[in-house]
């Protein structure tokens, strides 16, 4: 190779090793001259990175099905409390009603027994006016001794006639007195009752009412618990659409890619296949474009073309298949870069020395 053919290649590793940051859309200021390179290289992983990048989404896209799949079910159950939770409201808000038409009765029924008591005190009040004055009248008369009323009789009967109409009198009297007595009596055993229960409806009506608005409550709740479920599921099942577009639309660009990239006119193997590494792996959750012009995605790894040459295939323990992709200013000898879909899962991987596996 020639002095000036050195020089190419010198310049072009200089500018693969050039400082870039993993994820972001890489510029070369001689990318006419390595134009060919890079897409020989594209040809030789996009298929790798699109398929796992596809099948990351799709595994989401399924995550995300399996969960529309619980809330599905969640939501079922919620649909079965609201039918049990509408059969107990419509039966406390008839218990509620009844209790109340029953209350209405009750107290109809007092108004009646405080008549009836009213009624009875006034007649016992007249009973008394009018013994009074029968007992004036026979005081006045003279005719209330019976000693009298006998020496005062002409015959032995008109002694028993007026001694026979002082009892009559006197029974009737009694008898009314009675009557007066047993219907206060009544009248106010019954108005008792009737206030003790018209107390006990409206504690039941209290309670029912009570009981209804926790019910109503509860529906409340979970009605609103039932729209966040299906919420959750539209914006899942929007997701699982914007994944599979996503997925569909990343294997079609590899597809592309790989039938218009030229091979490579001269690749520089990694190594024998099968041997092994042990670099320095740091987790990084940039999106954008890698050194190739490839979109990012899993199984992207950025290294350092001196160490690990661009479209090398490698296995990663705990991450798994990848393929060299990308650049960077920070990796540099023994270091790879792995990309994560999110920040927390980069986080979670850290930066950690692994052992890899280049094929």
């Amino acid at each position: 190779m020639g002095q000036c053919d050195q020089g190419r290649l010198s310049a072009q590793a200089g500018l693969l090793r050039s400082a870039l940051v993993p994820g972001e859309i890489r510029t070369l200021r001689l990318w006419p001259v390595v134009l060919g390179a890079v897409l020989a290289l594209v040809g030789l992983f996009a298929a790798g990175v699109a398929a796992d990048s596809a099948t990351g989404l799709r595994d989401q896209a399924s995550q995300l099905t399996q969960q529309n799949a619980g809330l599905a079910a969640r939501s079922r159950g919620v649909v079965l409390e609201l039918y049990a939770l509408d059969s107990q409201l419509a039966r406390e808000r008839a218990r509620l009603v009844a209790l109340r038409i029953r209350t209405a009765e009750v107290k109809a029924e007092l108004a009646q027994a405080t008549e009836r008591l009213s009624a009875a005190r006034r007649s016992l009040s007249a009973t008394h006016v009018a013994l009074a004055r029968r007992l004036q009248l026979l005081y006045e008369q003279g005719d209330s001794d019976p000693v009298a009323v006998v020496l005062g009789a002409s015959s032995v009967s008109d002694a028993l006639d007026s001694l026979d109409s002082l009892d009559r009198a006197a029974d009737e009297d009694r008898m009314v007195i009675e009557q007066a007595h047993d219907a206060r009596r009544n009248a106010t055993r019954l108005a008792r009752a009737l206030r003790s229960k018209e107390r006990a409806l409206e504690r039941f009506a209290q309670q029912a009412k009570q009981s209804t608005v926790e019910l109503e409550q509860a529906h409340a709740q979970r009605s609103a618990y039932l729209a966040r479920l299906a919420g959750q599921q539209r914006l899942n099942a929007a997701a699982i659409a914007a994944y599979q577009q996503q997925a569909l639309a990343v294997q079609a660009r590899a597809e592309e890619v790989s039938v218009v990239s030229p091979q490579p006119t001269s690749p520089v193997p990694p190594g024998a296949a099968g041997s092994t590494m042990t670099v320095t792996a740091t987790g990084y959750a940039i999106h954008g474009h890698t050194a190739t012009g490839a979109p990012t995605g899993w199984g992207v790894v950025a290294v350092d073309p001196s160490v690990i040459p661009l479209g090398t295939r490698m296995s990663i323990p705990g991450y798994g298949s990848g393929v060299a992709a990308d650049t960077g200013s920070a990796v540099q000898g023994a270091t790879i870069d792995l990309w994560f879909p999110t920040l927390a899962q980069a986080r979670a991987w850290g930066r950690r020395t692994v052992t890899i596996t280049l094929r």
